[in-house]
């Protein structure tokens, strides 16, 4: 019996490194061009939009708050990649577009951001298997003592600076 238990340990874990493999090569690829894999994801999301995307439409697709998207977003803006202006039809709402910046540099990189595959597999779950997913994740981040980390979006941090040869 405890040689089935490995097996499916083993399972997990291999489809756990499917998963953050190919969320590590798109953070990669994002940090070739300066960017964070949170930021390529904003990208990727203003990008597949059909109209008009809010900061509030950025959390809800991340599966995060808006303070933290809003954050995301504001760097995407100061940098370049982001155009942020006031709707037409409410002043209040602020919309958000991708700079001609932002579309080239997805033509470099790639249109799809794992992050979002991952959001939307979990979103196609049946109900009951989320729950249990839900369930199963928390009890393994107790486990490791981190359920009371902050859960900022995927691949958050500052890209390092790629060093200028002389």
């Amino acid at each position: 019996m405890p040689m089935q238990r490995n097996n499916l340990v083993r399972a997990a874990m291999d489809d756990f490194r499917r998963i953050v493999q190919a969320l590590r090569t798109s953070h990669r690829a994002a940090e070739n061009v300066n960017l964070t894999g949170a930021q390529l994801f904003v990208l990727s999301v203003l990008n597949d939009a059909d109209g008009p995307v809010s900061v509030g439409d950025i959390a809800h697709e991340a599966q995060t708050d808006p303070s933290t998207a809003s954050v995301v977003v504001g760097r995407l803006v100061d940098a370049g990649y982001v155009r942020r202006r006031s709707s037409s039809e409410d002043s209040r709402r602020v919309e958000l577009s991708l700079t001609a910046r932002g579309r080239t540099t997805l033509r470099r990189i790639g249109k799809t951001a794992p992050q979002r595959r991952l959001a939307g597999a979990l979103q196609h779950l049946r109900a009951a298997d989320a729950r249990t997913l839900a369930r199963v994740l928390r009890e393994l981040t107790n486990e490791m003592g981190l359920a009371a980390a902050p859960a900022p979006m995927m691949f958050d941090d500052e890209p390092k600076r790629r060093r200028r040869r002389r």
